[in-house]
C-alpha cells in the first residue's frame, strides 16, 4: 500500500486526555507504525515536552480549560504553519470543527491537500456549556457548520453523530467511520486485577459497577446516583467506582454524600495508566454509561474488550450495535428504570458475566482494524480531490467575523447591564433573556 504523510489536527491532545485525543494518538501511532508518516498539530500547553515517535507541532493558545476542558489555539501562527508545510502532508485529517479545521483550511491552500473531517462530539452541547449567551452560541454554531462544509469529506463516528450534525444545519454528505479501542481482546491478567482490588479495596463479595469518563453532569451521572440510592433503599449490595476527573467532580461527590452513598462509591480520579484502567474494566461486573451526550462511547468498546457489558440508554449513540440482554442492557433515560434493572440483576452476577462475554465477541473493534479502513479511504479522498473543483474560501475572514461578533455582543451586554445599574434596576436573568431576544445574530 502506498505510503502517505497525514497531518492530524485536534484541539485536545495530551496533557488533555479525552476520547478524541485518544483517537488522534491512535491514528498517529498506527499510521507511523504501519502505513506512512504522521504529524500532529495541536494547541500549546505551558511546560509540556512532547516525546512521540512522530512530530507534534504546537501553536499559540489561550487558557479556556475551565470553559471547554482544553486550551483554545490560534490557527494563524506563522511558525506552526511553516513547520507543518515542511512536513509536506498528502492529506489533512481534522478531528475538531473549530480551530483545528480553520488551520486545516489554511494548510489546504498552501499544500494543495484535501481535508477529511471526523465529527466525534456533540459540539452544540459543548458550546452551550461554554457560552451562556444565545446569540453567541448561534454564531459559533454557524461558523462550525461552515468549517465542516468546507472540508472535502466528512466522517462521523456513528449514525447518531451524523443525525446530530444534520441538526446543526449541516447539509452535506457523510460516511460512518467507527472508532476502535487500543485494549487487546480479553480481560487483564489475574495478577493485574488482584493489584487493583488490593490498591482500591474493591470488594469481591458484591457486584462492582463502573463508570469511566469526564466527571460532568451531562454524562448521566445524576441518573446513576439516583438509581443507586433506590438500590440501596432496597437493601441490595453493590459497590460503585467512578474513574475520571472533571469540572463537576466536587459537586458529584457532595451529591453522593447527600444520598448517603459515600461508603458505597469510590471516586478514583483520572487513571492515565492504560494497563491499570484495563484492570478496572476487568474487575467490574457491569459498566454504567447512561450518557446521551456521547456520539460513540469508546469506553463502551473498551469495556467490551475486557469482557464487560454495559447498561446504556435506549436509542442513544453509545447504544448503537447493542442488543438488549445479549451484549448489553438498555434502559429508559430515568433513574427509576435504571434502578429497576439493577435491582433485578444484582443477584445474578453470572448473567452480567455472560453479557460481557457476548459484548467481547460482538462489538469489539481494534484501532488497527478501524484505521486500516480509514487509511484505505484516504486514497478515495485523494482521487476525488484531484477530480473535483477546488474549494477556495477566506478562512481568516470567517474566523475574525466570529471573533468580532463575539466582542460586539459582549460589549453590548456589558453596556446593557451598566445601563440597568445606572437606572437603579436590579439585574435579573429575565431581563437578560429579553435583551438576548432583541439581539439576533448577524446574517
Amino acid at each position: 500500500m502506498e505510503k502517505l504523510t497525514v497531518a492530524l489536527l485536534n484541539d485536545s491532545f495530551p496533557p488533555v486526555i479525552d476520547g478524541v485525543a485518544n483517537a488522534v494518538m491512535n491514528y498517529a501511532k498506527t499510521i507511523e507504525d504501519k502505513y506512512g508518516h504522521a504529524v500532529v498539530a495541536t494547541p500549546k500547553y505551558p511546560g509540556v515536552v512532547d516525546n512521540y515517535p512522530y512530530p507534534v507541532v504546537r501553536y499559540r493558545s489561550i487558557n479556556t480549560v475551565r470553559q471547554l476542558g482544553y486550551r483554545t489555539g490560534y490557527p494563524f501562527s506563522a511558525r506552526a504553519i511553516h513547520a507543518l508545510e515542511k512536513e509536506n502532508a498528502d492529506l489533512i485529517h481534522s478531528h475538531c470543527p473549530f480551530v483545528s479545521t480553520s488551520l486545516a483550511r489554511i494548510l489546504r491552500e498552501t499544500l494543495d491537500a484535501p481535508i477529511v473531517f471526523t465529527y466525534h462530539t456533540k459540539f452544540d452541547i459543548d458550546i452551550k456549556r461554554a457560552v451562556s449567551l444565545g446569540f453567541l452560541q448561534k454564531t459559533a454554531l454557524r461558523y462550525i457548520v461552515k468549517n465542516i462544509e468546507s472540508c472535502d469529506e466528512v466522517w462521523v463516528v456513528s449514525e447518531g453523530a451524523g443525525e446530530n450534525l444534520k441538526s446543526l444545519g449541516y447539509q452535506g454528505d457523510y460516511l460512518v467511520m467507527n472508532n476502535g479501542v487500543d485494549f487487546p481482546k480479553g480481560p487483564a491478567s489475574k495478577e493485574d486485577q488482584q493489584k487493583i482490588r488490593e490498591e482500591y479495596a474493591l470488594p469481591e463479595d458484591r457486584p462492582v459497577f463502573l463508570f469511566v469518563g469526564r466527571m460532568m453532569w451531562y454524562k448521566g451521572i445524576r441518573l446513576i446516583l439516583d438509581a443507586l440510592s433506590q438500590v440501596k433503599a432496597a437493601s441490595l449490595p453493590f459497590y460503585m467506582v467512578f474513574v475520571g476527573d472533571g469540572a463537576n467532580l466536587k459537586e458529584i461527590e457532595r451529591y453522593a454524600k447527600s444520598l448517603s452513598l459515600e461508603h458505597d462509591c469510590l471516586f478514583a480520579g483520572a487513571i492515565r495508566d492504560r494497563k491499570k484502567l484495563r484492570a478496572f474494566f476487568s474487575c467490574a461486573d457491569l459498566f454504567l454509561f447512561p450518557s446521551t451526550y456521547d456520539t460513540n462511547g469508546i469506553v463502551v468498546r473498551e469495556a467490551a474488550a475486557c469482557g464487560l457489558g454495559s447498561l446504556l440508554i435506549r436509542n442513544s449513540c453509545a447504544a448503537e450495535g447493542i442488543s438488549h440482554q445479549r451484549n448489553g442492557i438498555l434502559s429508559s433515560e430515568n433513574a427509576d428504570s435504571i434502578a429497576n434493572i439493577l435491582t433485578q440483576i444484582i443477584p445474578h452476577r453470572e448473567y452480567m458475566k455472560k453479557i460481557g462475554e457476548n459484548a467481547l465477541n460482538d462489538i469489539y473493534i481494534s484501532w488497527e482494524d478501524a484505521i486500516e479502513k480509514a487509511y484505505q479511504r484516504y486514497f478515495t479522498v485523494l482521487d476525488n480531490y484531484q477530480k473535483a473543483p477546488k474549494k477556495r474560501e477566506s478562512v481568516s475572514d470567517d474566523f475574525f467575523f466570529v471573533a468580532s461578533e463575539a466582542i460586539e455582543g459582549l460589549n453590548r451586554t456589558k453596556a446593557f447591564t451598566q445601563e440597568l445599574k445606572a437606572k437603579g434596576i436590579e439585574f435579573s436573568e429575565e431581563l437578560l433573556e429579553k435583551f438576548k431576544s432583541n439581539f439576533p445574530p448577524k446574517r
